[in-house]
């Protein structure tokens, strides 16, 4: 949610139907998400793909090391460097595929978000990973990250599992074929060995550009990060 700082006191109102209603000014950030925003909407015709996802084996793995988020981002990295297609964007009628895999995670703010990148993500372990996720959130809330840390990146991940969100869809950046975003992990109905059991499971919903990433390359990219993570091969 995008929080909008107050105003001074002297900024215009008027009195309707609605009430008194204040005009307040959008920082230099949210003016930014709102041109992305509509940039997105406007050129990225994109289509959305959803699993669900059994987490049992990543939550003993994450008692050893890491964090639920440092686990996503392994796992959509190491899909990223086998599905090239996905690690790319449609630009000016081409294909760019970048031999880079930098992915971005969000980081709610005070007054918005930002989305800071794990460079080369996938070459680094899931402990490297997880303390590289701690450090960026506390300098993107703490307004220390440079510009180079928040250009570049080939994927977005938004982890909303911190917020009790069970699933939702996001908008894909002009520069990237893809994102995703991961709900809360809870207890879900899922068939194991055969039978339906009950199971810690999360959402994972993808969203791609249609230009590029396909519905059958989409869905075997989804596929491989629902492996990677049920079966903690991170």
């Amino acid at each position: 949610m995008l929080r909008f700082a107050a105003m001074p006191d002297s900024a215009p109102t008027t009195v309707g139907a609605r009430g008194q209603t204040r005009l307040e000014e959008p920082s230099a950030r949210q003016r930014s998400i709102a041109r992305r925003a509509a940039e997105s909407r406007a050129t990225v015709p994109d289509v959305e793909l959803m699993a669900e996802v059994d987490m049992r084996s990543p939550l003993a793995l994450l008692a050893q090391q890491g964090s639920v988020t440092a686990m996503l981002v392994r796992a959509c990295a190491l899909a990223l460097r086998e599905v090239p297609r996905a690690n790319a964007a449609y630009r000016d009628g081409r294909f760019e595929l970048y031999s880079r895999v930098n992915v971005a995670i969000t980081v709610a703010t005070d007054d918005a978000y930002l989305t800071p990148i794990l460079f080369d993500a996938d070459r680094k372990s899931l402990a490297q990973c997880s303390a590289e996720i701690e450090d960026l959130s506390r300098r993107a809330r703490a307004g220390e990250l440079t510009p180079p840390e928040l250009s570049g990146a080939t994927f977005t991940l938004t982890d909303l599992g911190a917020y009790g969100i069970a699933g939702a869809s996001t908008v894909v950046t002009p520069s990237q074929a893809a994102a995703l975003t991961a709900g809360a992990i809870r207890e879900l109905a899922l068939v194991r060995d055969g039978a339906l059991r009950s199971t810690p499971a999360v959402t994972l919903t993808l969203t791609c550009d249609h230009r590029i990433l396909y519905w059958a390359q989409a869905a075997a990219f989804l596929n491989r990060i629902g492996r990677l993570l049920s079966e903690a091969t991170l």
